[in-house]
C-alpha cells in the first residue's frame, strides 16, 4: 500500500528537480514565455528573415542536415540579416545532449547567432526514464514545449522547415 504513494512522491520530487534544474543550469524561457511575444537569446536587430527548423528525429544525419540548412541560410542572407531557431523535441532532443555527435557544431553555430531550443516536456519524460535530468549542451535554451515553440514562431511569421 505504501509503495504507490512512495512512487508518486518520488515522481513529484523528480518533476520538481527537473523544473528547477532546467531553469538554473541552462538558458531558459520557462519563467518568461509568452505565446504572443516570442523572446530570443540572440539580439539580432537587423534580421529581416526568420526561419524555424524542427528536429524531432533521433537520426544524426537529420541533425547534420538541419545544421547544414541553418548554415546555408546564414551564408545566403548574412548572419545579421536572418534569425534561425532550431527547435528539438521528442527523440530529436538527443541532438542537444552534451555528448551529442553534433555538440561542437551547435557551439559554433550558436556563436553565429543560431538559437537551439530544447523541449522541457521531453526533458521531463527523459528524466522519468533515466532517473536523472538529461545534460544538455550549454547553448540549449529550455522552452516549455517544443511544438508550442514552433507554433509560436510560425504565428510570428517564421518560415517553417522540417529537414
Amino acid at each position: 500500500m505504501t509503495r504507490p504513494i512512495t512512487r508518486c512522491v518520488a515522481l513529484v520530487a523528480l518533476a520538481l528537480c527537473v523544473a528547477g534544474a532546467a531553469s538554473a543550469a541552462q538558458r531558459s524561457m520557462l519563467d518568461d514565455f509568452s505565446f504572443d511575444q516570442p523572446k530570443f537569446v540572440h539580439d539580432l536587430p537587423f534580421a529581416t528573415h526568420e526561419l524555424v527548423l524542427q528536429v524531432s528525429s533521433d537520426d544524426p544525419q537529420t541533425w547534420n542536415l538541419a545544421l547544414n540548412n541553418a548554415n546555408n541560410v546564414l551564408k545566403y542572407f548574412g548572419d545579421d540579416k536572418v534569425r534561425v531557431v532550431v527547435v528539438a523535441f521528442g527523440p530529436g532532443l538527443r541532438m542537444l545532449l552534451k555528448n551529442s555527435p553534433v555538440a561542437a557544431r551547435i557551439a559554433s553555430q550558436d556563436g553565429e547567432g543560431i538559437e537551439f531550443d530544447a523541449c522541457h516536456k521531453t526533458m521531463e519524460g527523459m528524466a522519468r526514464k533515466l532517473g536523472h535530468l538529461p545534460v544538455l549542451v550549454p547553448q540549449a535554451v529550455v522552452v516549455p514545449a517544443g511544438l508550442v515553440r514552433v507554433m509560436q514562431l510560425e504565428k510570428a511569421g517564421f518560415a517553417y522547415v522540417r529537414p
